[in-house]
């Protein structure tokens, strides 16, 4: 009865909108654990007092996210060679020697949701486009690259940033313009929306979709709406698509067994929970 109740929590600002809670909140719940998940909105300037101060509250660990997801692999004490290589964190482990050890999960979340909306999507299949070269980009690509893909056609509005994410992971990383987006959509056998293309309050996606197949994989990383235009246009040409929750979901699996000591399960249940 004399110890701490664990707790976690996801750090970014704004915060108010995260459905992380909700989804450990429901692991918490089903497997009968102690402890609980908590939204916290910090400045960048507070950062690092905070993240010092939160494991003498308990606090075993704690998501990252926008604008801190770079930033924190200054405050850590630990980085693994994955956060490294994608050039930001999404997981933080306190540990019991008082260091911080950054991770990131996006990658792992990524490919384990297309596994699981796509169960015959082979890496080694064909090339990839991938749409943006952002965070989340950078990701996506270190997870696709590691599957298997034998190329991937990279295309940003901004053709330098691009560049730049291409120079980090070599030569199988190819960078087309953004007008010449919808010709290497053509060539792949899967297409990822990284951007916030086709997001809720976002401009929506004119890329041009006529050179999909049936074929094709197609996945978009936004999950407000659940149903983009992209996703609905490949619904209509008859491509496997896979929604971006499921990312969301599998990402946080590695952090909540690393903090409660339990692997959860992504399941309808847990669908359902992210979107109540």
């Amino acid at each position: 009865m004399t110890d701490k109740i664990p707790l976690a929590g996801v750090i970014g600002s704004p915060i108010a909108h995260s459905k992380s809670p909700q989804i450990h909140r429901h692991w918490l719940k089903t497997y009968g654990l102690a402890g609980d998940y908590i939204p916290m909105d910090v400045s960048s300037a507070d950062l690092a007092d905070v993240l010092r101060t939160l494991p003498k509250a308990g606090f075993v660990g704690v998501n990252i996210t926008i604008p801190h997801k770079e930033s924190i692999l200054e405050i850590a004490d630990l980085v693994t060679d994955r956060a490294t290589l994608i050039g930001a964190a999404n997981t933080l482990i306190f540990r019991k020697d008082g260091k911080i050890h950054a991770d990131n999960t996006d990658g792992y979340g990524f490919v384990e949701n297309l596994k699981a909306g796509a169960p015959n999507w082979i890496p080694q299949s064909g090339p990839a486009t991938v749409l943006g070269a952002g965070g989340a980009a950078r990701a996506v690509v270190a997870s696709l690259l590691d599957a298997g893909v034998p190329e991937i056609f990279l295309t940003n509005r901004t053709r330098v940033r691009a560049e730049k994410l291409a120079d980090d992971f070599g030569n199988r990383v190819t960078v087309v313009d953004w007008v010449q987006a919808g010709n290497v959509i053509e060539d792949a056998a899967l297409v990822v929306n990284t951007t916030s293309l086709g997001m809720i309050g976002k401009q929506e996606m004119r890329v041009p979709l006529d050179g999909l197949r049936r074929q094709t994989v197609v996945t978009d990383l936004v999950y407000a709406p659940l149903r983009t235009n992209l996703l609905a246009t490949a619904e209509e040409v008859g491509c496997v698509t896979v929604d971006g929750l499921g990312m969301l979901l599998h990402q946080a699996v590695p952090a909540f067994e690393r903090w409660f000591g339990t692997r959860p399960q992504v399941d309808s249940a847990t669908r359902a929970a992210a979107l109540r």
